[in-house]
């Protein structure tokens, strides 16, 4: 299993919306490709600007395959939602070595 971690930057009083807007869209549409395993949405009490996202893939190569004009088409349609009020601050790629579950 691999990791895609994004940390993003938001109005804080556009948060709520932009959380949705993503499940709408975002989460939508990549959970149409093979590979998608699942995804967390992550926000933090301290900091109201901040939304992290963490998706899992079942494979580096699926998450890749991915083509880039429907990357470019799903960003298009989230941008005219959410408008110029968010920005990917980091960004990064984990394969998870081991899992520990109770």
């Amino acid at each position: 299993m691999v990791i895609e971690w994004l940390k993003v930057r938001v109005e804080p009083e556009l948060r709520e919306q932009y959380v949705q807007k993503d499940a709408a869209i975002w989460t939508t549409a990549l959970s149409k490709y093979p590979g998608f395993l699942s995804k967390e949405v992550w926000i933090s009490s301290d900091n109201l600007a901040e939304v992290v996202l963490v998706i899992h893939w079942e494979s580096f190569e699926q998450w890749q395959a991915i083509p880039a004009a429907a990357l470019e088409q799903i960003e298009a349609e989230f941008r005219r939602a959410m408008g110029d009020t968010y920005a990917i601050v980091e960004s990064g790629k984990y394969q998870v070595r081991k899992r520990f579950q109770v």
